[in-house]
């Protein structure tokens, strides 16, 4: 899932901040924007955890457009960081669906193009139908 992320550039006195929208309460610095990164994407895993343990939904970002028109990040650097919230969704459960034939052979054939099994794509498909 791609988290958009505002960062606050660095001053003499000050670390790079990093503050996630979507995420209430997520926030992270760094020393460098190198650092901020990747510690945003440290802060992501951390707080879809906690969510996760309390049995909470991990909200769905919103787009980035909608982000950088708040006027409370206004002169803040956006970006985008991509974190694999799929642990946090909880245990793999084995079902049995009923799909066209000629549907199944596109999807399978669409996974395989891009390095993904037919699960991977349903449960990304689904996700994103959700949104």
């Amino acid at each position: 899932m791609k988290f958009p992320i505002a960062i606050e550039p660095a001053t003499q006195n000050t670390a790079w901040g990093v503050v996630v929208p979507d995420l209430p309460g997520c926030f992270s610095a760094g020393d460098s924007a190198e650092d901020a990164f990747a510690n945003a994407v440290e802060a992501i895993e951390a707080h879809c955890e906690i969510l996760a343990d309390e049995g909470m939904d991990i909200p769905v970002p919103r787009p980035l457009a909608e982000r950088q028109a708040d006027p409370e990040f206004a002169g803040w650097v956006w970006a985008l960081v991509e974190v694999d919230v799929s642990r946090f969704e909880g245990r793999a459960e084995k079902i049995n669906i009923t799909l066209p034939r000629r549907l199944l052979t596109k999807i399978d054939s669409y996974a395989k193009a891009r390095g993904e099994t037919r699960s991977g794509f349903l449960a990304e498909a689904a996700r994103a139908a959700m949104r």
